[in-house]
């Protein structure tokens, strides 16, 4: 929630109230004020109306536009398309509720073949790009993927943390099919995502950077040192997406259609390598912690609304099991991790930015992927494990290139800790070391 020093004379000099809403309950008042008066916004610093945005449409990149078109996507009344103002919570208690409830979910790696033979057969070419990261699958299409594949693709990503693939000719309505029958697709209640196709979030800080979004050389990077001093902008901190939900982020796709020739690559690092990083000692006095997660956007406190933005905040494991590979993996982001319960706040603090340091300073569990495609026409895609994994752009094309694509993010399960599940180096056999 942008709640600025203006906030308070504008909820008392505001004439946009009929006499019924004055006499409404304070949270009612100040909740109709927020919807209606432009000054204020929802959620982030930037400034979206909602509906299709005729601006956006104006800007996309010649290739993102012929594949939204190609795809069916009808851009006539604008792109990308802005939630409906009166859908977008305004109270913590209210965006907590949204998805506070157990959703089956079927795990589709659980039970695919070890061997991958339906995916990896069809493939022309096999590429493991770093020895514990990253996998590019070449001469496949995405979009005609069989069930078999997609169980197989599913068991690949949550071994290899991300799987790449280069030259797909993929329609949005493609891309929200596939985040579909790997999870249950994520809608967000205030991203634009792609005119009428929720679920299928748009990647495109050109168009924030019009609405407002303030992203520079300077000051890119700097939540990397401390996220709580100075506000991420962008997607350039070190993160794992929707930690706070009641069943968080699974398999998540980017599909970039728009690419610069140079820079905008994306970092991403494994939570099986981080946590095989740490000493026996230390795993079994994390095994079994919980902590508390917090989400990305802030809204307002019911009972204080004048107190300040308050974010969503949920408890979960702070070492998970993977449901298809059995693996331990550590779970924690320095964006969205706020404390481990049970700990005295210095003592939370001093584990805390250890482990965000395991993940962030190791480079030999991490990727960095450049995402050239080399069809004319065609786009490249990433497919994610968000469980176990964190990923960071790198803003260094700095806007002089297009940069534009699309997201579905499939929700999994409820998270959990196994006590008698391994690591991935211990699964493996491969050798972990002893210290003294």
């Amino acid at each position: 929630m942008s709640f600025t020093s203006t906030t308070t004379e504008t909820i008392r000099t505001s004439n946009t109230l009929s006499s019924n809403q004055k006499n409404a309950p304070i949270d009612q008042q100040i909740a109709n004020i927020i919807r209606t008066e432009h000054s204020l916004n929802i959620g982030s610093s930037i400034h979206f109306h909602d509906g299709a945005d005729k601006e956006g449409v104006l800007m996309l990149p010649e290739s993102s536009r012929k594949r939204l078109e190609d795809g069916g996507i009808d851009l006539s009344a604008g792109y990308p398309e802005i939630p409906d103002v009166l859908e977008i919570p305004i109270f913590v208690d209210e965006a907590h509720a949204i998805r506070a409830e157990d959703v089956p979910y079927i795990e589709r790696g659980k039970n695919a073949d070890p061997e991958k033979k339906a995916l990896l057969g069809a493939a022309k070419e096999v590429i493991h790009l770093t020895k514990n990261v990253g996998t590019e699958i070449v001469g496949l299409q995405l979009a005609d993927l069989t069930d078999q594949q997609k169980d197989e693709l599913a068991l690949l990503v949550a071994e290899r943390v991300v799987v790449f693939f280069r030259d797909q000719k993929l329609p949005p309505t493609k891309q929200h099919e596939l985040g579909s029958y790997l999870g249950n697709v994520e809608v967000h209640p205030q991203t634009p995502h792609v005119t009428g196709l929720p679920g299928a979030t748009v990647i495109w800080n050109d168009f924030k950077l019009k609405k407002g979004m303030v992203l520079n050389y300077a000051n890119a990077n700097l939540s990397n040192w401390d996220p709580i001093r100075n506000k991420s902008i962008g997607n350039q901190t070190w993160h794992t997406d929707l930690v706070h939900e009641h069943q968080p982020a699974g398999y998540t796709h980017l599909h970039l259609d728009a690419i610069p020739k140079s820079g905008g690559d994306t970092l991403w690092a494994s939570g099986y390598g981080a946590y095989d990083k740490l000493s026996d000692e230390f795993k079994r006095f994390l095994d079994g912690k919980k902590a508390v997660y917090i989400s990305a956007h802030a809204y307002l406190d019911r009972n204080d609304p004048l107190g300040g933005p308050k974010k969503i905040e949920r408890i979960h494991p702070l070492v998970r099991t993977h449901p298809a590979t059995g693996w331990k993996f550590l779970a924690v982001n320095r964006s969205m991790t706020r404390r481990i319960v049970g700990l005295s706040p210095v003592e939370s603090d001093l584990i805390l930015n250890y482990l965000f340091d395991v993940y962030e300073k190791n480079a030999d569990l991490q990727i960095r992927f450049k995402w050239t495609s080399s069809e004319e026409g065609c786009g490249t895609s990433a497919i994610w494990d968000n469980r176990v994994s964190q990923h960071r752009n790198i803003w260094d094309h700095e806007g002089e290139e297009p940069r534009h694509g699309t997201r579905v993010t499939s929700l999994a399960e409820v998270p959990f800790f196994d006590p008698d599940s391994k690591s991935q180096r211990e699964a493996l056999g491969r050798p972990i070391h002893q210290w003294d």
